[in-house]
């Protein structure tokens, strides 16, 4: 299954990709904005993506370029309760460089669509951590409302964020015409 949006596109996650998500987990920044503290190894990111694929309460798609088929980022939709329509969200870009262009904003509108018209949830929740303002306003700007917040919950470079719980609802990404952005 692939989602397409004007400049990227969302396919399945591959064991190939396993390089690439080593390499984000060792960028810095992006470790601080998701509160990654463990390290990793190739063979256990890739025993990731094969559970991943072996895991029916999960989509994971890797965010590609269209103009090129670079692979820019990784998404996340999990622990799908389909008894109460809801999922759990998240989304990592793979470095810096790629954030500030709108093609997280653009990843997470094509998943608003699957899960709400494919999938036909009702509800999907993420978790934010304070510090990570670039994040909380590329969800804002998707519909995701704030709906509570942990407080010091992650101590990271010696300082304490609060993990912010943000969520959508269907009828608010239909009452929003969210689904005529991408």
């Amino acid at each position: 299954m692939i989602l397409k949006s004007q400049r990227i596109y969302l396919r399945p996650l591959q064991e190939a990709d396993a390089q690439s998500f080593l390499d984000n987990t060792n960028d810095e920044e992006i470790r601080y904005m998701t509160g990654t503290k463990s390290s990793f190894t190739l063979e256990q990111i890739q025993q990731h993506i094969v559970n991943c694929e072996e895991d029916a309460t999960r989509y994971d798609f890797a965010i590609c370029l269209i103009s090129n088929n670079q692979l820019i980022g990784e998404l996340s939709i999990s622990e799908i309760d389909a008894d109460n329509s809801n999922a759990g969200f998240r989304i990592s870009m793979f470095g810096t460089k790629l954030t500030g262009k709108g093609f997280g904003t653009e990843a997470i509108k094509l998943v608003l669509k699957f899960v709400f018209e494919e999938l036909n949830l009702n509800r999907l929740q993420l978790e934010v951590f304070s510090h990570n303002t670039r994040g909380i306003r590329a969800y804002e700007k998707s519909g995701f409302k704030k709906e509570g917040v942990l407080r010091d919950s992650l101590y990271y470079n010696g300082q304490f964020s609060d993990e912010i719980i943000m969520s959508i609802l269907k009828r608010e990404y239909e009452e929003h015409n969210l689904n005529k952005l991408i």
